[in-house]
């Protein structure tokens, strides 16, 4: 599967005791590198989002953000204590009973310890709902990922039909070309008016003949293009398999262009490199 590196994907919504937001960006990288900010309420979960993540994401350098809005009225909801408000009053009764001019005030109650009580946020909710969160972001993220890919794939496609393309012409020239070459060395011996033995004549003919012999590059180069064709249906990442393989392309391009004796067979080669490149800039940009 042909995934790019570079993403975006974010998500929102409601929560328990407010609103979370995640956020979810990559850049190209050799290696997989991910950054986690969160709030206070989440940071317990760090471990699991980073395996999370990494279940779906190998390579790129991401940021992760989770965000956590309280609902309107704070993070904790109040709650009065009943039973020792009741308490409170009965005693406020009787020491009126004693002290007439005793007041009692609503406000000053409210302060007794334990009158009003802050119910707790429910943490473990509020996470199980973060990584659900995370789970839904990393869908739209990876398909992302994937949309990108698709239209990388397109460009590397045309690029492997230019590789075979010239890989092709190349086959083609080469009788003609074996041909012009022996007919210039047969024209250098003659020039010389040397008896040669036959033997000797032939073997020389053929030594030269091989020093230019391609044959095995542009199988090579034919076979890492059904490679690399075959590497795109693969459904894992492939960016680091196509990285390696732009290496061994290169290396092929490299010895045809020595070999070559014939200015098609060195335009071909230089051809042949920039298609090479123009594959392996895509290539950096594959997860």
């Amino acid at each position: 599967m042909i995934r790019s590196m570079t993403a975006f994907a974010a998500c929102e919504r409601a929560a328990t005791g407010g609103t979370l937001g995640c956020e979810l960006r990559a850049v190209n990288h050799r290696f997989h590198e991910l950054s986690v900010r969160a709030p206070e309420e989440l940071r317990a979960i760090e471990p699991a989002l980073r395996e999370r993540v990494a279940q779906k994401v190998s390579r790129g350098k991401i940021d992760l953000v989770l965000r956590f809005r309280p609902a309107p009225g704070g993070r904790t909801a109040l709650k009065v204590n009943e039973s020792l408000m009741d308490q409170l009053a009965d005693a406020a009764t009787r020491a009126h009973s004693r002290f007439p001019g005793l007041r009692t005030e609503f406000t000053e109650l409210l302060r007794y310890p334990g009158v009003v009580e802050e119910e707790a946020l429910d943490q473990a909710g509020l996470q199980a709902e973060a990584l659900a969160l995370l789970d839904a972001t990393l869908v739209e993220f990876v398909a992302a990922r994937e949309r990108e890919g698709a239209k990388l794939a397109a460009v590397m496609h045309e690029r492997l039909d230019g590789i075979e393309r010239i890989t092709t012409q190349v086959r083609q020239w080469l009788p003609e070309i074996r041909a012009s070459l022996r007919s210039k060395l047969d024209a250098r011996l003659a020039d010389l008016k040397l008896p040669l033995d036959p033997g000797r004549l032939e073997q020389e003919v053929v030594l030269n003949l091989q020093k230019i012999d391609v044959d095995e590059e542009l199988d090579r180069l034919a076979s890492h293009v059904a490679e690399a064709r075959r590497v795109f249906a693969l459904p894992e990442a492939v960016g680091r398999r196509l990285d390696f393989l732009m290496q061994e392309f290169n290396r092929e391009a490299n010895t045809l262009g020595s070999k070559s004796v014939d200015s098609r067979t060195t335009q071909a080669a230089v051809e042949l490199k920039v298609f090479i490149e123009q594959l392996r800039e895509q290539v950096q940009n594959l997860e």
